[in-house]
C-alpha cells in the first residue's frame, strides 16, 4: 500500500499539475498588483478619462403679486468649473477683468483635486467672454439662477436666496418647501484630452424635476411702488434714518403693500452685506409710537368705563406723576378738553390722566388682547413681537407714559393692525400677505384668508373713535394729511427715542396712522419716518403729508 501512494505522488510531480498551479499563482500575483498597486503611468491615464457629475441649481417655484405680476422667477444663467488635470495656472490672468481677483488669484497657483467652481450663475454675456479665450480645463455648464424682475420693489417681503438658490429671508424662506427644487445633475464624460461631454440628456432629465410651485402675493405692484416712492422721497427730504410703509384692507387683513427703507436689489449680491438695507424696518424694527397709540388707550379707558365719550378734562401745561411729569409738547396748554378733543389736539396730560385710571395689571391684559408684545401671524420671517414689560415694572410715571405711547415697543405692523380693530368695527384680525400657494403637482396647498383673532372694541366705541380721527385731519394734528380726493381720517404721532434708558435728545420719530374712505374704509396705512434730522420732526408735519401724496397717487392711477 505504501509502494501504491509512493508512486502516486511521484507522478503527480512527474506530471502537468504542478505547472497549472504554479500558473496559477503567477496570475493571481499579477493580478493584485495591476489593481491594486497600477503602474504610475495607467494612474496618470485614468485620471484623464472619468465621469464627473456636477450639481446644478434647477428652476425655483415663482412669486407673483396678486395680479400675477411676476417678483421672483427661475431664468438659465451660466457657471464656470476648472479642472486641476487640465488646467495650467500660467492661463489664470487671461481671465482678469472677467472674474474677481481673489478668483483669479486662486486658479492663478496648482490647484489640488479635480473640479473647482470659478463662476457661479453669470450672464450670458460674460459667459461667451469666458468662452471665447478657449482655455483648457475651463468648463461651462448651464444652470438657473434666481432673477428679481422688479429689483428693489418689494424686496423686504420677498427675501432672497443663496447661490444653490436655498431661500434665506421672507417669502423665499418662509415657503422654502414649495418653492425649492432639489439640484439636478449634469454629468460630463472627460476625454484624455480634456474634452468633457455632457451626456445628460440621456442620462438625466431635469425637465423631469424642475419645481412649478407657485407664491401669490395680497400685494398690488402698483400700490407697492407707490409706497416706495413716497416714502423714499420723506427719507431724503428730511435725511432720515429709516423709515416703513404698510398698506392694508382693515376689513380682512390683507396688506396691500409694505415698504422699508433703505431698501435693497435681491439681483445685487453685495447689497445683501448691508445689515441696514435688509433690516425689514415694517415688520422687525420696534419703536415707541408716542400718539399714534392714543387712539387704543382710548378704546381700553371707554371699555373699562373709566371715562365716556363727552367727559371734559383740565389739560394744563405740565402735570406731576409720582416720580417724573407728564407735559404736553411745545408750549401747548389747552385749558379744558372734551375726549374727543384730547384725541384732536393729541394731549399728552389729558392721556395721562385716563390712564392713571386703569390699573396696570388691567391696562397689560387689555394691550395684550390688542396684540401688543405678541407676535404677529403673518407669513414673514424675522416678525418681532414688541416691547411690553410685566406690570410689576409700572412703577411711578410709567403707566402716565405708556397712555401716551411711550415706554411701549410695538413694530410698524403691530401698531397698523391693532388699529385696523378701530377702523374695521372691533375685531383684532390676523394680517397676512399671501394670498394662496400653488404646490408642484398644481394642487392650492394654502390660502390666506380672514382671521378674526377676538372682538377687543365694541362697533359703537369704534364708530365714535372713527369720528374723532377724522376730525384729527379735519381740524386738528393731522391736517396735512387730508385730501380732496376722498375723505381722509387718522392720528399723528411724535415720539422721542429712547437710549440707555433715557430718552434722547433731538431723536425723534415721526408717523401718521389713518384710512380712507372716513365713511366705508376699504384702505388702512402708517408711515413712520424714523429720525429725521432736517427741519421738522413731528409726525403731522413729516409723515402727514406722505400719507396724503400717497392717497392721491393711487386715486389718480383709478386703484380705489
Amino acid at each position: 500500500m505504501e509502494q501504491i501512494e509512493t508512486k502516486m505522488k511521484r507522478n503527480f510531480w512527474l506530471g502537468p499539475w504542478p505547472w497549472v498551479f504554479i500558473s496559477f499563482i503567477v496570475v493571481l500575483s499579477r493580478l493584485f498588483f495591476v489593481h491594486c498597486m497600477p503602474d504610475d503611468r495607467v494612474i496618470r491615464q485614468s485620471q484623464r478619462q472619468y465621469w464627473s457629475e456636477v450639481p446644478v441649481s434647477t428652476t425655483r417655484g415663482s412669486i407673483v403679486d396678486v395680479h400675477e405680476n411676476p417678483l421672483a422667477m427661475s431664468v438659465p444663467a451660466y457657471s464656470f468649473f476648472v479642472d486641476p488635470a487640465f488646467w495650467n495656472p500660467s492661463n489664470g490672468k487671461s481671465l482678469s477683468g472677467l472674474l474677481p481677483s481673489e478668483v483669479v488669484d486662486k486658479i492663478s497657483k496648482p490647484l489640488a483635486g479635480r473640479f473647482h467652481w470659478i463662476a457661479r450663475k453669470i450672464s450670458k454675456e460674460k459667459a461667451d467672454a469666458i468662452m471665447a479665450l478657449n482655455l483648457p480645463g475651463l468648463y461651462r455648464l448651464q444652470e438657473k439662477k434666481r432673477l428679481y424682475p422688479q429689483n428693489s420693489l418689494l424686496a423686504h417681503a420677498i427675501g432672497y436666496c443663496d447661490i444653490d438658490d436655498r431661500g434665506l429671508a421672507g417669502i423665499e424662506l418662509v415657503w422654502d418647501q414649495i418653492l425649492y427644487s432639489p439640484p439636478g445633475i449634469r454629468f460630463f464624460i472627460k476625454e484624455a484630452t480634456g474634452r468633457a461631454i455632457d451626456v445628460s440628456t440621456t442620462l438625466s432629465d431635469l425637465e423631469k424635476i424642475e419645481h412649478k410651485g407657485r407664491i401669490r402675493l395680497t400685494v398690488d405692484m402698483r400700490i407697492q411702488y407707490i409706497l416706495e416712492q413716497r416714502l423714499q422721497e420723506a427719507i431724503d427730504k428730511n435725511q432720515a434714518r429709516w423709515g416703513a410703509a404698510i398698506c392694508m384692507n382693515p376689513s380682512t387683513g390683507e396688506l396691500l403693500g409694505l415698504a422699508s427703507a433703505p431698501s435693497f436689489d435681491p439681483n445685487n449680491r453685495m447689497d445683501l452685506l448691508n445689515k441696514n438695507k435688509v433690516f425689514n424696518n415694517a415688520v422687525s424694527r420696534v419703536y415707541e409710537p408716542g400718539s399714534t397709540f392714543k387712539p387704543v388707550i382710548v378704546s381700553i379707558a371707554l371699555e373699562r368705563k373709566v371715562t365716556y365719550a363727552s367727559e371734559v378734562l383740565s389739560t394744563p401745561h405740565r402735570i406731576k406723576v409720582a416720580d417724573g411729569s407728564i407735559s404736553e409738547s411745545g408750549n401747548s396748554n389747552w385749558g379744558s378738553l372734551s375726549l374727543g378733543d384730547i384725541v384732536v389736539k393729541s394731549s399728552n396730560v389729558g392721556m395721562a390722566q385716563i390712564g392713571l385710571r386703569i390699573r396696570p395689571f388691567d391696562m397689560y391684559n387689555s394691550l395684550k388682547d390688542w396684540g401688543l408684545g405678541v407676535v404677529p401671524g403673518i407669513e414673514l420671517n424675522g416678525v418681532e413681537a414688541g416691547l411690553l414689560p410685566s406690570p410689576d415694572q409700572w412703577r411711578g410715571v410709567v403707566p402716565a407714559n405708556i397712555a401716551i405711547g411711550q415706554g411701549i415697543g410695538v413694530s410698524p405692523l403691530q401698531l397698523l393692525t391693532a388699529m385696523n380693530a378701530i377702523i374695521n368695527g372691533g375685531e383684532l384680525l390676523r394680517p397676512y400677505i399671501v394670498a394662496d400657494v400653488i404646490d408642484s403637482h398644481g394642487k392650492k396647498v394654502y390660502e390666506g384668508k380672514k382671521e378674526v383673532i377676538r372682538t377687543v372694541v365694541t362697533p359703537s366705541i369704534a364708530t365714535w373713535l372713527r369720528k374723532v380721527m377724522r376730525d384729527v385731519v379735519v381740524r386738528g394734528t393731522g391736517r396735512l394729511a387730508d385730501t380732496p380726493v376722498t375723505t381722509v381720517a387718522g392720528k399723528t404721532g411724535t415720539a422721542q427715542v429712547a437710549e440707555k434708558g433715557v430718552y434722547a435728545k433731538k431723536r425723534w420719530v415721526a408717523s401718521f396712522i389713518g384710512f380712507w374712505p372716513y365713511e366705508s374704509p376699504k384702505y388702512a396705512m402708517l408711515i413712520v419716518v424714523g429720525e429725521p434730522s432736517k427741519g421738522q420732526y413731528y409726525g403731522g408735519s413729516v409723515a402727514g403729508p406722505v400719507f396724503r401724496s400717497v392717497v392721491e397717487d393711487m386715486a389718480q392711477l383709478n386703484i380705489f
